[in-house]
């Protein structure tokens, strides 16, 4: 797999509608998570991915109450960074999170993956991703 960069677009309760109109428009089928599914007693999409055929990945998920900020125009759009080399994942945590604001800590999560949401010190949101890491 080695790494992935993709924008992370954050949606205010439509995730799953946006999510069905780029695949419409780029082809591929959405899959989605809702916070429900993961034991959240909230509404919305926690996790959707679209991959395409031609090979681009959208990621995107609704804001819940609780995440830490707003929903304003400029905060929806946001980076995730992916892939299964751990150290080189962990050196761009590293180098992110250095004078930012860890959002959630990078650690494990019960899709079994190492994750963790940080704004750097400009202001800019990255998700890491670290597949299958060993516990």
């Amino acid at each position: 797999m080695a790494q992935q960069l993709n924008p992370y677009i954050t949606f205010n309760g439509n995730c799953a509608e946006a999510m069905a109109f780029y695949a419409s428009v780029f082809g591929g089928t959405p899959e989605m998570m809702t916070f429900r599914e993961s034991g959240m007693d909230v509404d919305g999409i926690m996790h959707a991915s679209l991959d395409t055929p031609d090979g681009h990945h959208i990621f995107a998920s609704d804001l819940a109450e609780g995440m830490g900020m707003p929903f304003l125009p400029g905060n929806t759009l946001q980076i995730s960074l992916s892939g299964d080399e751990a150290d080189a994942l962990r050196g761009y945590w590293d180098g992110l999170s250095d004078g930012g604001q860890v959002m959630m800590p990078l650690e494990r999560q019960m899709w079994g993956d190492d994750y963790g949401m940080v704004s750097d010190k400009y202001g800019v949101l990255w998700h890491v991703n670290i597949a299958g890491t060993p516990a």
